[in-house]
């Protein structure tokens, strides 16, 4: 067996890749903090693809009413349950412009539904940065102007219609905004209480910490799904959809903060007798000082990926409320309440798209969970 001589640098690649030494050093640590998360994250592909559609979906929400070729509640009763128009990019073999097939309408009265066929020998375009249907852009002023409109004369159901005729496709993008907001609100709520109690539980200890533990164990003894449901229910129905959708966000908030709270006394207890914080008591810190400034960033790794990984909770418990009929309300339109016009497995098996609010949710919670994991394992790098 060769020896190994001392002047020559070896890597380990099996334990830590190209960047280890095989003596165990971990040439990497020498990075600032900052840049070693970064490093730790990218290498998560999954966490790093997850990243990307979930800010392209927050950039997206400002601009719904511009991306949405109809507006939410737009009926159009002749296209009642549509099927989903393709939308084609090719011509025998040619690239043209985007155009659909129109489509016409029949009532099949044995049957009772409607049936459509397209017909292949026309070609509608559609129209691109267009003028369509009239909204309040940010609610400050009326504009006119969408990324994509509807031919001419004709119809665009990307995602197909529901029972009213609207457009699936454009109620899944106006859904978009309070089934993704809901859930950052929640998570808001949920993290002041959580730090704020936990912290104050972990640091002060005694009759706080006994008060604060016996607050979070009745919470977490009620069953979670009939509280969500009578709190819910109490909401006045004559509220306004903007009232019940934060109402609802604080409900969820309220509801999701005892693990949070648990997991940041448990850590406090042990932190609070480091140097560090002694030596910040001697200098005469207060207490909330020592709390925020020396205790919580220390700490900061785990509230993240806590935060990253309740969000979907909060989105799938705004989708179950609103699926139920307790949550939001016609006319404000969540993805939640898209599923409550679905609720009907006859109508399902005939016409399958009404169902399609389902697929974004489980795209945006799997998102969350491998963003959470790839928080995690970049926040502990020296694992």
């Amino acid at each position: 067996m060769t020896p190994l001589d001392p002047n020559t640098r070896y890597t380990d690649t099996a334990a830590y890749g190209d960047d280890t030494d095989i003596g165990g050093a971990r040439p990497d640590l020498d990075m600032p903090t900052g840049k070693l998360i970064r490093r730790r994250f990218m290498r998560h592909r999954l966490a790093v693809v997850s990243a990307l559609f979930l800010a392209f979906l927050y950039l997206c929400i400002p601009f719904v009413e511009l991306i949405a070729p109809y507006s939410a509640n737009q009926r159009n009763a002749d296209y009642l349950y549509a099927p989903p128009q393709a939308l084609h990019f090719f011509h025998e073999g040619a690239l043209v412009a985007p155009y659909v097939h129109p489509v016409t309408a029949k009532a099949d009265l044995e049957k009772f539904q409607w049936t459509y066929t397209q017909d292949q020998t026309q070609r509608q375009t559609v129209r691109w940065f267009c003028k369509g249907e009239p909204y309040r852009f940010w609610g400050l002023f009326e504009a006119r102007g969408h990324l994509i409109c509807p031919p001419e004369g004709g119809t665009l159901y990307l995602l197909g219609a529901d029972r009213l005729g609207r457009d699936v496709f454009s109620r899944l993008v106006y859904g978009m905004r309070i089934s993704l907001t809901v859930g950052l609100i929640g998570i808001t709520i949920s993290l002041l209480i959580g730090v704020t109690l936990g912290g104050m539980a972990g640091y002060f200890g005694g009759w706080i910490d006994s008060t604060v533990q016996r607050m979070i164990e009745v919470i977490r003894s009620l069953p979670e799904l009939p509280i969500w449901l009578a709190l819910s229910a109490a909401v006045p129905p004559q509220w306004s959809p903007v009232a019940v959708f934060f109402m609802i966000s604080v409900i969820l908030g309220l509801l999701d903060w005892p693990g949070l709270a648990r997991a940041v006394r448990s850590k406090l207890l042990s932190l609070r007798e480091e140097e560090f914080v002694r030596a910040a008591e001697l200098l005469g810190a207060k207490p909330a000082r020592i709390i925020r400034t020396h205790l919580i960033p220390n700490f900061m790794s785990h509230i993240v990926v806590s935060a990253s990984l309740s969000i979907p909770a909060m989105i799938l418990g705004e989708t179950a409320l609103s699926f139920l009929g307790l949550g939001l309300r016609p006319p404000a339109v969540s993805w939640g309440v898209m599923l409550n016009d679905a609720q009907d497995l006859t109508v399902i098996e005939f016409y399958p798209w009404v169902a399609s609010a389902m697929i974004p949710v489980m795209l945006v919670v799997l998102a969350f969970n491998f963003l959470g994991d790839g928080l995690r394992d970049a926040m502990d790098p020296y694992n």
